[in-house]
């Protein structure tokens, strides 16, 4: 099996850390016996499972924002009573001495819509929202929010998010940000409706998409009045030939992790792009839909930083803290952004208030940095988790797309297919897995089997359990 290099992970498969920021807010006398006892009740619970990495003393302490001599003092103690392990040079793990004073974890309980496992991706994990550090935030909130600012809200957003979420994105993903361009939006699904009602209203009545690509933008754009032109990929992003033969001005584009083939657009590709798109007066909609999650290589800058009269930058909170929230950003460049701003107005009036002051709270004061670390360690450890379990079950197989993201590309030899029947075969084995071949606008045949696999929402025992009814079925 072939793969990039694979790191271990770090403190991963539940909310546990939430239990610890009201033992970080004790008093300083009681605070290390506060972080203990938490420890310890987290451990006895199940909220940290036995074999679970926990993160190192110092990252820990940052997240609780506690001396990193507490922590370490929490660790030697509850790794003197069994709860840890630690090796020198190994990292501090959930030790298998609790494992019988705790209850069972029913980890293969079905979810909703799915079977015993369910590795179809878009999800992430649900159970690591920061409800403590939410909660506390809303509070202050609420006691701190001006009574105007609970009026009808600027459509573009509260100016007070809309700072934030230009220095958050300047600083991590090098967006040129400027805070009157960004129009706070309910997910990326509103921005692209948006930016398609836009773009028809300037005579546009085609959009090029990634293919294979996102299976959503058709009905999004077909309902802007728009029609969606596939284009193809090459190892380096979007193949400029075929962009230039189709005629279209703009084209919907995921450089830094291609969705779903996990390609990183090359720095050539990028400006050949911006190129063609200043030859046409044309737009790039990038949608950076995870670029927050990297492993195994440098930070792909967004393709906007480069030229931010060309490209209109979306993204969300979706993966990161949860898509329930609905709240996201677009970021237009200077000719679009009075239509944008009145097309929001027009559609919602805004989104609400509280939500917004609630969010930039959270981002001013680091909450949201901690939140990313938090869950870019937990994902790190279930994408190793994937990459090993399918080398284990299936060492034909080529694994790709997995240096970042919450998803990986598994290629299984020609004797596997075809894709329709192993699809089926799998969800009558109680494995819900989906084809690549669901995301290609131009169906493809071919003897093997490619399936995008969501490891994102699955605890480490899931995944190798999913992994593993996988083979069964096959081989059954």
């Amino acid at each position: 099996m072939t793969s990039s290099g694979t790191n271990p992970g770090g403190l991963t498969g539940s909310a546990a850390w939430e239990l610890l920021l009201p033992a970080a807010s004790a008093p300083a006398r009681a605070r290390g016996r506060a972080l203990q006892a938490a420890l310890r009740e987290a451990i006895r619970s199940g909220r940290l499972t036995s074999g679970t990495r926990m993160p190192s003393s110092r990252d820990l302490a940052a997240d609780l924002g506690v001396s990193r001599g507490l922590v370490t003092e929490a660790y030697e103690q509850l790794t003197a009573e069994g709860y840890l392990r630690s090796g020198r040079g190994a990292g501090t793990w959930v030790g298998d001495a609790v494992r019988a004073a705790r209850p069972v974890a029913h980890d293969l309980a079905p979810r909703p819509g799915g079977g015993r496992a369910d590795f179809v991706p878009g999800t992430p994990d649900l159970s690591l929202f920061p409800r403590a550090a939410w909660g506390a935030a809303q509070r202050a909130v609420l006691a701190d929010l001006p009574h105007h600012d609970l009026g009808y809200p600027d459509p573009r957003g509260l100016p007070r998010l809309r700072t934030a979420l230009a220095e958050l994105l300047a600083r991590r993903r090098g967006v040129v940000a400027d805070p009157e361009r960004i129009v706070v939006v309910s997910g990326v699904t509103q921005a692209t409706t948006l930016l398609g009602w836009a773009l028809h209203a300037r005579g546009m009545r085609a959009v090029g998409v990634e293919d294979p690509g996102s299976p959503q933008h058709g009905a999004l754009y077909a309902a802007a009045g728009m029609r969606t032109v596939p284009l193809p990929l090459d190892a380096d992003g979007l193949a400029p030939g075929p962009l230039v033969a189709s005629g279209v001005r703009a084209v919907v584009t995921t450089p830094a992790h291609q969705y779903p083939t996990g390609i990183a657009y090359s720095a050539r590709r990028r400006t050949e792009l911006l190129s063609w798109a200043r030859s046409v007066d044309g737009l790039l909609l990038e949608d950076d839909y995870d670029g927050d999650f990297r492993y195994d290589r440098a930070p792909v800058g967004a393709l906007q930083g480069l030229d931010p009269e060309r490209v209109a930058y979306t993204g969300s909170v979706s993966k990161s803290l949860a898509p329930g929230l609905r709240l996201g950003w677009l970021l237009v460049p200077g000719f679009l952004t009075e239509e944008v701003v009145a097309l929001k107005r027009a559609m919602d009036l805004g989104n609400p208030s509280l939500d917004q002051a609630l969010f930039a709270r959270f981002l001013e004061r680091g909450d949201y940095d901690r939140q990313l670390r938090r869950c870019q360690r937990a994902y790190r450890e279930r994408r190793d988790t994937l990459v090993a379990a399918l080398s284990e079950h299936f060492p034909e197989a080529r694994v790709s797309g997995i240096a970042a993201g919450l998803h990986a590309i598994a290629e299984l030899p020609g004797r596997h297919g075809p894709e329709a029947a192993f699809v089926k075969r799998m969800a009558d084995a109680g494995v819900a897995v989906r084809a690549l071949g669901d995301c290609a606008h131009t169906p493809t045949d071919g003897p093997g089997v490619r399936l995008v696999l969501g490891y994102a929402h699955l605890t480490p025992t899931r995944i190798r359990t999913g992994v593993r009814l996988m083979a069964e079925a096959l081989d059954g």
